[in-house]
């Protein structure tokens, strides 16, 4: 790595660690404040002003070849360290999914504009936060997205979602009342009952989880 374009606090912690320098050492050949280091190890994406910017130039360039390897090595771990906290998340996040049939159709939802996930059609689905029960938000997200009321008759299955990564909880709903309708326009673009025989043409079936897609199919 031969050019930083934009030094953050990141890229400054990088380079200390990378200089095997204290926060005194760094401070003092900065002209800065201790406790500003120490800000840049608790808030990574600060971006420097100008003159530190020009400072931090100046001292990755006179660096030896030694420091700017490790310099290097540390961002690339830093790097995986917030990858993997990111997958972490995406794991912890659950999601309420619930399959709700009426008669031979069953009730799906589209997005607005297409998931960076890839996901457009779906199933009503809600976020489990701590403390909720999941079947309970299942019913409660399918009113607040289309209107429908129903009750879970039983639970399908959890899974890790092979585009989002989320862990969703798949309920099986009976259908109580209500028309279909769009009640969410700012998150999606449409709400409709298909034939429970149709749903791989709006959801890939390597998308739809095993049992509900085995369900499906033995209801048609």
């Amino acid at each position: 790595m031969d050019v930083v374009d934009q030094w953050t606090g990141r890229h400054a912690t990088a380079l200390q660690f990378a200089l095997r320098m204290s926060h005194d050492e760094l401070a003092a050949r900065l002209g800065i404040a201790k406790r500003t280091v120490a800000a840049w190890h608790e808030k990574a994406d600060t971006v420097l002003r100008n003159e530190l910017q020009q400072a931090l130039d100046t001292l990755f360039e006179q660096a030896p070849q030694a420091a700017k390897i490790r310099f290097a090595r540390r961002l690339q771990e830093a790097d995986a360290s917030a990858i993997e906290a990111a997958k972490d998340s995406a794991v912890r996040l659950t999601a309420a999914i619930s399959v709700v049939l009426k008669g031979d159709n069953v009730l799906l939802v589209c997005r607005r504009d297409s998931e960076p996930s890839g996901i457009t059609w779906q199933f009503p689905a809600g976020v489990v936060k701590p403390g909720a029960r999941p079947e309970m938000i299942a019913v409660r997200e399918t009113l607040a997205e289309t209107g429908v009321h129903c009750k879970v008759r039983e639970e399908l299955g959890d899974r890790i979602h092979p585009l989002s990564k989320v862990r969703c909880k798949y309920f099986l709903c009976d259908y109580l009342a209500g028309g279909a309708e769009n009640r969410d326009t700012e998150e999606n673009a449409s709400v409709l009952w298909s034939p429970t025989t149709d749903v791989t043409n709006f959801i890939p079936p390597e998308n739809i989880f095993p049992p509900i897609l085995q369900y499906l199919k033995g209801s048609s």
